[in-house]
């Protein structure tokens, strides 16, 4: 991919916002990376609009704005391009962009971004598993009653066992590689 280097799986999760409980990447985020102007990005969607029902796109509220500009110093609407309220894509709307942006690079950006996505629902699912079980650990040390006193080599294997299924939750996967082979073997 040509834009390695300017967009990085770190670049994407910045990108990423939490907005109705949501997560989802701002039209101007959006545009930048696909290497067009938000005012193209907005006019491919408004022409294709069936495919961007409002679970996939919703405009910010004036309140969602100024908390986002609030939350990224900025103080000036109008300097940065901000005349109207920006569209905010979710993940399936996200999706949708590669269809109506039909262009090398927006392909290859929202393969990048779908991966983001996956790696973070990956990682919230694997923290919702680690407090389940530190969860029901907790109950046990309660169920012995305070007048009996852990160890500190008891604590310490506890901590240890946390930081191995910490480990094993947030290691990659191992991937199938994608592809086919020719009949000299390469790919």
């Amino acid at each position: 991919m040509k834009n390695d280097v300017l967009i990085t799986d770190d670049l994407l999760l910045s990108k990423i916002l939490q907005i109705r409980n949501q997560k989802v990447m701002i039209d101007r985020d959006l545009a930048e990376m696909y290497g067009v102007e938000t005012r193209i990005l907005n006019q491919a969607v408004k022409r294709n609009l069936k495919r961007f029902p409002e679970d996939f796109m919703f405009q910010m509220t004036e309140e969602e704005l100024d908390n986002w500009k609030s939350q990224n110093v900025i103080s000036n609407k109008e300097k940065m391009g901000l005349r109207k309220l920006p569209n905010v894509f979710t993940e399936q709307g996200v999706a949708m962009l590669s269809g109506v942006l039909n262009s090398d690079i927006a392909i290859e950006v929202n393969i990048r971004i779908m991966r983001v996505f996956t790696k973070l629902r990956e990682s919230m699912l694997a923290n919702r598993e680690i407090l389940l079980k530190l969860e029901k650990l907790d109950r046990k040390l309660l169920g012995i009653g305070h007048d009996v006193k852990m160890h500190d080599g008891e604590i310490e294997t506890i901590f240890e066992l946390i930081k191995e299924i910490m480990d094993e939750k947030m290691r990659p996967r191992p991937r199938n590689p994608i592809g086919f082979k020719t009949q000299s073997g390469q790919k």
